[in-house]
């Protein structure tokens, strides 16, 4: 019995999960000759991680696909890859594996977001109405400005440079309710405003769903 992958780009589930994905967690540690050790490493922090992949876009409704909100043809994905494109946004890309009775074995860390780098279409007419879309993401980190202030001393004639950090501040609150949204989930909803996907089952019992995969665009959700 196989283990089931979902892919999830800024909340939105691809229809079919790309059969491989390419993770590379770049390298800053830098190499140097010493006069009396000769080569050594200089450890630095991990680089930003690159993640490629492939994906196919139905324009049909194949069985082995998921559509948690019904049947969305390719425009509908392409038109939300072209606006995280234009947004200049960062944006949670996550993966996890789940068994077939939907109990979850692991996930992505939700802390991460990616930038969308590019995107190429192909189409192929092996492909018949559908496309194959290249997809590449890369790692982002939040970053603040430096602020320096002078403070003048007269007496002692000169003067000191105080170096304040600015880093940018989020404050997070917890709504009590979701209305759900264009390709939503109830994992997605459980992940973004609980921290954790695996609490999707809570939230079914909350708001008494009784099949977790079926959730329509509207729908109020109580999150406690």
């Amino acid at each position: 019995m196989s283990a089931l992958y979902n892919f999830f780009i800024d909340n939105v589930q691809l229809p079919v999960a790309p059969a491989s994905m390419s993770m590379k967690i770049n390298n800053k540690n830098q190499t140097i000759m010493l006069m009396n050790e000769g080569e050594v490493n200089i450890l630095k922090k991990p680089g930003l991680t690159d993640i490629d992949f492939e994906i196919l876009l139905p324009n049909v409704p194949y069985p082995f696909a998921v559509y948690p909100n019904g049947f969305e043809p390719a425009a509908f994905y392409l038109d939300k890859l072209k606006k995280l494109k234009i947004s200049q946004e960062a944006f949670p890309f996550i993966v996890n594996r789940m068994r077939p009775d939907g109990s979850l074995l692991f996930d992505t860390n939700n802390d991460m977001l990616f930038s969308l780098e590019e995107y190429e279409i192909e189409e192929d007419a092996e492909n018949g109405f559908d496309l194959n879309v290249k997809i590449s993401l890369k790692q982002w980190r939040p970053y603040g400005t430096n602020k320096i202030q002078i403070n003048n001393n007269a007496s002692k004639k000169k003067a000191i440079a105080t170096v304040e950090k600015q880093r940018p501040t989020i404050s997070k609150q917890t709504p009590k309710t979701y209305t759900v949204k264009q390709g939503d989930t109830l994992w997605a909803i459980a992940k973004k405003h609980l921290g954790d996907g695996s609490k999707y089952t809570q939230l079914a019992k909350i708001n008494n769903i009784s099949n977790p995969n079926i959730i329509k665009v509207g729908q109020v959700i109580k999150l406690g």
